[in-house]
């Protein structure tokens, strides 16, 4: 099975074709398809103009027209826009794209940083689940962590504020 990925200043396409022997269970490829191409059309702020989904053929094609294309991070061509700093002072490590935020690497493990914990850049903070994949948050300024706004197990939004940290 192929996928390809095509970014146009007009629209934004992503098309999956095979021959549909995807594995010993088509059945389990294709539910995971669905959920994906669901995903993947809740990320973008506007609805896809059109989908198309075979079964057995497995042909998949999503569609958007002009700006309400998701890109992948980092394909945009335009860094993330930053979110800006309040009057306090914070800094504040922000998602870097939608999710699900933990604290700990797994349940019942102590969380990456608390309240009073010294950071430095690159330091993890968190766990970020997109589409059953687990991403690092890294730290990105070294300081104090002064407040935790997201609980363990939270839906988090692009740009979301996590932490406020007080620089260094």
């Amino acid at each position: 099975m192929t996928v390809e990925v095509k970014d146009q200043p007009s629209h934004g396409r992503i098309a999956l074709t095979g021959d549909g022997s995807g594995g010993p269970e088509p059945g389990a490829d294709l539910a995971e398809l669905c959920r994906s191409i669901a995903e993947l059309a809740r990320t973008s702020s506007r609805p896809p103009r059109r989908i198309r989904l075979e079964h057995l053929g497995t042909a998949v094609e999503v569609e958007w027209d002009g700006d309400g294309a998701p890109a992948a991070p980092g394909t945009a061509g335009r860094p993330p826009a930053a979110a800006p700093e309040p009057q306090d002072g914070h800094h504040h490590v922000c998602a870097p794209m939608i999710g699900t935020f933990y604290h700990a690497p797994e349940p019942g493990a102590p969380p990456f940083v608390k309240i009073g914990d010294t950071i430095t850049p690159g330091q993890p903070i968190g766990l970020l689940e997109v589409m059953k994949m687990m991403s690092p948050v890294e730290a990105d300024t070294a300081g104090r962590v002064v407040e935790i706004l997201v609980a363990d197990g939270t839906a988090v939004e692009f740009q979301q504020r996590l932490i406020a940290v007080e620089p260094a």
